[in-house]
C-alpha cells in the first residue's frame, strides 16, 4: 500500500516542521526532566506525577512519529491554488443563500485545516462539495446542521482580486 499523500501549502509545511523541531528539541527534554524528577521523589508505583509524565511522553513521541510520517509524504500546493475551478489550495469566496455577507475559505488537506482561519479540509462537507466547481455555480452541501446552499462568487485570493 502506498503512503497517503499530504497536500500542504508552503506555510503549512513550515508550521509542521517547526512543531516537529520544537517537540524534538524542547518538549522531549522537558518531559524527560519531569520523569527524572518524579523518579527521584520516591515510589514511582504510586506517583501520579510519574504516571502523568509518562503519558505526556507517549503523546509527544506519538506526535513526533505522526509529523515525521506526514512530512515524508508532503506534496506542496501552489500558494495561489487553482483559480479556474475549486481544488486543493484554492481560495474560494462564497455566499450562503440565507445570508448576505460572503465567506472566504482556503481548501486544504486535513493536516492543515483550521476553520478559525478559514482553512477547511477538502474532506469536510463544505470543502468536498466545493471541489471541482467554478465561479458562479451553486452548490448544495449536506452538513450535520442541515442542508446549506452556497453560490461561488470567485476563486482566488481576495487581496489579489479586489480592485
Amino acid at each position: 500500500m502506498r503512503p497517503k499523500k499530504v497536500f500542504l501549502t508552503p506555510e503549512g509545511k513550515r508550521e509542521l516542521e517547526e512543531e516537529l523541531e520544537y517537540l524534538r528539541t524542547v518538549r522531549r527534554k522537558e518531559v524527560a526532566q519531569r520523569i527524572h524528577e518524579a523518579k527521584e521523589d520516591g515510589d514511582i508505583m504510586e506517583s501520579a506525577e510519574y504516571e502523568d509524565a509518562k503519558n505526556e511522553q507517549a503523546f509527544v513521541e506519538g506526535r513526533i512519529l505522526t509529523l515525521e510520517a506526514l512530512l515524508k509524504n508532503v506534496v506542496l500546493i501552489e500558494e495561489e491554488g487553482p483559480t479556474d475551478q475549486v481544488g486543493i489550495g484554492s481560495w474560494v469566496t462564497v455566499v450562503r443563500d440565507s445570508r448576505e455577507e460572503s465567506e472566504v475559505y482556503r481548501i486544504v488537506d486535513s493536516a492543515e485545516a483550521d476553520p478559525t482561519r478559514g482553512f477547511i479540509s477538502h474532506h469536510s462537507p463544505i470543502g468536498g462539495a466545493l471541489m471541482g466547481h467554478q465561479a458562479g455555480e451553486k452548490v448544495e452541501v449536506t452538513t450535520p446542521g442541515g442542508t446549506v446552499h452556497l453560490r461561488i462568487l470567485r476563486i482566488g485570493q481576495v487581496d489579489s482580486l479586489e480592485e
